[in-house]
């Protein structure tokens, strides 16, 4: 289980990563493994709200990174990145890029929230 990373400044300003709260309470499950900081964001993106799909692609590219501890245990894994709401998937998309050229052998989306197409600018 991977959460969706927040950047450390919106962390600590809201307090909580709502991805990882969700992915703590699916790995309880016994046999599945939390890597709660196996991704993280290298810098801060601007809020993605009002963005349309390439620009939110572009806002997030090189931004997401896997964290070197967790790399030999992501080799080989099958991973399942929690995400609390889908939007455009430029984040989900970023996080499974990663996720995989680390050498996970494949990534399955959990998202509790999906936004439809319709409500997503297609600038």
């Amino acid at each position: 289980m991977v959460p969706v990373p927040l950047h450390r400044w919106r962390l600590w300003k809201r307090g909580f990563n709502q991805s990882a709260l969700l992915a703590r309470t699916i790995a309880a499950t016994p046999g599945r493994t939390l890597a709660v900081d196996a991704l993280f964001r290298t810098r801060a993106t601007p809020s993605l709200g009002g963005l349309g799909r390439n620009e939110r692609a572009k806002a997030l590219r090189g931004t997401i990174s896997v964290n070197p501890v967790w790399q030999p245990r992501l080799r080989g894994a099958s991973v399942l990145l929690v995400d609390d709401v889908m939007t455009s998937g430029a984040t989900s998309d970023a996080c499974v890029r990663e996720l995989l050229r680390a050498g996970a052998a494949k990534v399955r989306i959990a998202c509790f929230a999906r936004v439809l197409d319709e409500a997503i600018p297609h600038a």
